[in-house]
C-alpha cells in the first residue's frame, strides 16, 4: 500500500544499486542465489522491478530515482545486471514533484512506451503518465503528463495487449486512498484507445482486499496493488500485490477470468507469495513476468533487503523466481527462493 504523503516522500528516496553483499560466487556456475546483482557483484537494489525481452536482451527499470525519474539495467540471463543509466528523467515542466513510481514499459506497434506514476502535490494525489521512445535504452519523452486523471489517486499502471483480432489494449492500474482512518488500493481495468491515447468506457473495478491474508492489518491498510496479467490458452491469470509494502504482510496473489475486463476470481490458496522468515524472505511483492527464450515463465519481485529490519522498510532487493503451470493449469512457482537455483 503506498497512499501516504510519508510513503511518498520514503519511497522517492529509493537510490539505483550501489551498495549490497559481496559477488555471489553461485552466479557465476549454473545456479543463482537471491537477491539477484550487478556486474560489480552488488545486490540490486530495485523497487517495482519491471522486466521484457527485447532481441535477446532483459531490460529491467523500476522505482530507482524517484525524485526525477528512472534508470534502468540489462543482462543476458536474468541473474547479473549491467547498469545502464538514466532511461527517464522529467523535464523542467513536469507537474512531478517527487514519488516516481513503478514504471513498465510496452512495445506496441513498433514504439516503446512506458507507464509511470508521480506525486502532484499541490491536490496531494499520484498521477500516471505515459512516455514514448523508439528504443528501449531511450531516453523516453513525455508524452501525456498527466495521462489521465480520475480525480483520485492512480498508480502502477499495466498496459496488457490481448491476442484477439483486433490486438485490444487494456490498462490495469490500482486507485490508492484514504478513508475512515485506512489506507486502501483497488485494482482497475479499462479499454485504451488504440493509439493509447485514452480510455474507452469507465475503468471496471478487478480486486479489492478480500481473502483472510489481505486482512491481517485491517483496521489500517485495505490493499490490492501492482497488476500483470498473462495469457494461456483462454484464460488470463493476474498476479497482484496486497498488504502494505513496508510491513511484514506483503505478498503476491493470483486471480484468473474468461476476458480482460473480467469477471476476475482469486485463487483460493492464495497467496503465491508472502513472508517466510525461515527461508530469509520478508515482504515478496509488485513483480512482473518475464518469458526466456527457452518458453519458461519467470516472476521477477522485490523483497526487504534485511528480513528482521525494523518496519516499515522500503529498503528492497530484487529476486527471481520460476513459474509454471500445474497439470490442473494453475500457475505456480519455486519461489520464494534463498537457496541456490538453476540459472535461466
Amino acid at each position: 500500500m503506498k497512499n501516504t504523503i510519508l510513503v511518498f516522500l520514503l519511497c522517492s528516496l529509493l537510490a539505483p544499486a550501489t551498495h549490497g553483499s559481496a559477488r555471489n560466487p553461485e552466479s557465476e556456475k549454473d545456479t543463482y542465489t537471491n537477491p539477484v546483482r550487478t556486474t560489480d557483484g552488488e545486490v540490486l537494489q530495485v523497487a517495482d522491478p519491471f522486466v521484457y525481452e527485447y532481441k535477446g536482451t532483459y531490460y529491467m527499470t523500476g522505482t530507482t530515482a524517484g525524485d526525477c525519474g528512472f534508470d534502468y539495467y540489462t543482462s543476458k540471463d536474468l541473474v547479473t545486471w549491467e547498469y545502464g543509466g538514466p532511461l527517464f528523467r522529467k523535464s523542467a515542466g513536469h507537474f512531478g514533484a517527487g514519488a516516481f513510481w513503478a514504471p513498465e514499459v510496452k512495445y506496441y506497434k513498433g514504439k516503446f512506451y512506458m507507464t509511470y506514476s508521480c506525486l502532484n502535490a499541490e491536490r496531494g494525489v499520484l498521477l500516471s503518465c505515459l512516455a514514448v521512445s523508439d528504443t528501449p535504452d531511450g531516453p523516453f519523452e513525455e508524452l501525456y503528463t498527466p495521462w489521465f486523471d480520475l480525480g483520485y489517486s492512480a498508480i502502477d499502471c499495466h498496459i496488457f495487449v490481448d491476442d484477439d483480432k483486433a490486438k485490444t489494449p487494456y490498462l490495469y492500474f490500482s486507485k490508492n486512498g484514504n478513508q475512515d482512518g485506512y489506507g486502501y488500493g483497488e485494482n482497475y481495468v479499462v479499454e485504451l484507445k488504440k493509439d493509447l491515447s485514452g480510455m474507452v468506457g469507465e475503468p471496471r473495478l478487478v480486486s479489492r482486499a478480500s481473502q483472510p491474508w489481505e486482512k491481517v492489518r485491517w483496521n489500517v491498510n485495505r490493499c490490492n496493488e501492482g497488476v500483470t496479467v498473462i495469457k494461456k490458452g483462454k484464460t488470463y491469470y493476474m498476479t497482484y500485490s496486497a498488504n502494505d509494502t513496508g510491513f511484514e504482510f506483503y505478498g503476491i496473489g493470483i486471480a484468473t477470468a474468461p476476458h480482460p475486463l473480467g469477471p476476475w476470481t482469486k485463487y483460493d490458496d492464495n497467496p503465491l507469495m508472502t513472508t517466510d522468515l525461515s527461508k530469509g524472505v520478508s515482504s515478496p511483492g509488485h513483480n512482473s513476468i518475464v518469458r526466456t527464450k527457452d518458453g519458461k515463465l519467470w516472476i521477477v519481485y522485490h523483497r526487504h533487503t534485511d528480513p528482521a529490519c525494523p518496519k516499515p522498510s522500503f529498503d528492497r532487493v530484487v529476486c527471481i523466481d520460476r513459474l509454471f503451470f500445474d497439470k490442473n493449469g494453475k500457475l505456480k512457482t519455486d519461489g520464494p527462493t534463498s537457496t541456490p537455483q538453476p540459472v535461466p
